[in-house]
C-alpha cells in the first residue's frame, strides 16, 4: 500500500473540498485540474461518466465522485481516504458557520453578501454544465437527448432519477440498434 499516494489523495479532496460552494458540479474544474492535469490519475474522458454515474446514484454529487475517484485510484482504501478529505473540512466549516449564522444571519452585509454569492454559484454550475457538455454532446443523438431532458424537466413533473433511467436506455438503444459504434 502507498501511504504517500493515499496521503496526497486525502490532501486533495481536503484542498478541495471547501471549494466545492454550489455543490459537486461546481468541484468539476478543480477535479480536473487536480486528478487530470496535475497528478494524471484520471483521464479527462473519465470525468463527464463519473459524475453521470455519481448524479445517478442516492447521496451526495462530491460524496459520490470522491469515493469513485478514490477507488479508482487506490482501491477501498483510497475510496475511504477520498471520502474522509471530502467530508471533514466541510464538517468542520458548516458547524462553524452555523454557529456563527445564527448570530448574524440579519445583518445587512450578511444578506448583502448572500446576493452576489447566489448568481455566482450558477455561474459555477453553468460553467461546470459547459465542460460536461462539451464531452458529452457528442453529435446529434446526444443533442437531442439533452434538449429532450430539459424539455421533460421544464414541461413534466417527472422526476430527474427517471429522466437519467430514461436517457440511460436511450444510449443502451442506440448502442443496440448501432446508432453507436463501439
Amino acid at each position: 500500500m502507498n501511504v504517500h499516494k493515499l496521503w496526497k489523495l486525502f490532501i486533495t479532496f481536503v484542498k478541495i473540498s471547501p471549494l466545492t460552494f454550489g455543490g459537486g458540479f461546481a468541484m468539476i474544474p478543480h477535479l480536473e485540474n487536480e486528478f487530470v492535469k496535475k497528478k494524471q490519475w484520471l483521464d479527462g474522458e473519465d470525468i463527464p461518466d463519473l459524475f453521470a454515474f455519481s448524479q445517478s446514484v442516492p447521496g451526495s454529487i462530491a460524496v459520490n465522485s470522491s469515493i469513485i475517484i478514490g477507488y479508482q485510484i487506490a482501491g477501498r482504501i483510497g475510496a475511504v481516504c477520498a471520502l474522509m478529505g471530502i467530508i471533514l473540512p466541510t464538517f468542520l466549516i458548516i458547524m462553524t458557520l452555523a454557529i456563527l449564522f445564527l448570530g448574524i444571519q440579519d445583518q445587512p452585509m450578511v444578506q448583502a453578501a448572500f446576493l452576489g454569492i447566489r448568481p455566482a454559484i450558477v455561474g459555477l454550475i453553468l460553467y461546470a454544465a459547459y465542460k460536461i457538455g462539451r464531452k458529452a454532446i457528442l453529435d446529434k443523438k446526444t443533442l437531442l437527448i439533452l434538449v429532450g431532458t430539459v424539455g421533460l424537466l421544464l414541461f413534466t413533473p417527472l422526476s430527474p432519477i427517471h429522466l437519467i433511467l430514461i436517457g440511460g436506455l436511450l444510449g443502451i438503444s442506440l448502442l443496440r440498434f448501432n446508432f453507436y459504434k463501439k
